[in-house]
């Protein structure tokens, strides 16, 4: 997907994994403290859809030239007895056109890989979150 910037894993407003695949142009990027809010939002705003819209799921939201795309999804932490919400987010380049193509085809690319996270860390601790960071290499590994 030549249009996707990043790609990354959101659990309890944590952003745990996240991925670039392409820079964004300046005034689009997202660093710094800036970058810690990203996931504090995604839940946020995931959190309300469901609760304003009878459990509907966000898909995605356009901003300027910028779609950023949600795959929900749910995993069970070590540290709980319930299964919580587990949110895979894409930031892509907005298309011209019909931007419902774009999110299908990112859905497509984006399932498996929100797959085999869950399948690798199901049932694990979730605050060490050091122990994602090989998962870039997985993510990339979908990408090649």
């Amino acid at each position: 997907m030549k249009e996707l910037y990043e790609i990354g894993i959101v659990f309890r407003g944590f952003v745990l994994v996240h991925h670039h695949l392409k820079f964004m142009d300046k005034r689009n990027s997202i660093s710094g403290p800036e970058r810690d809010l990203r996931g504090a939002f995604v839940s946020a705003i995931s959190s309300f859809v469901e609760t304003a819209f009878s459990n509907t799921s966000l898909e995605y939201l356009e901003s300027g030239s910028v779609l950023f795309i949600f795959k929900m999804s749910e995993v069970k932490s070590s540290d709980s007895n319930s299964i919580e919400p587990i949110i895979l987010y894409g930031l892509v380049e907005k298309p011209k056109k019909k931007p419902e193509k774009l999110v299908k085809r990112f859905f497509e690319v984006a399932t498996p890989i929100l797959e085999l996270f869950i399948q690798k860390y199901d049932g694990r601790d979730f605050c060490e979150l050091t122990q994602f960071d090989d998962f870039k290499d997985d993510i990339q590994g979908f990408f090649t």
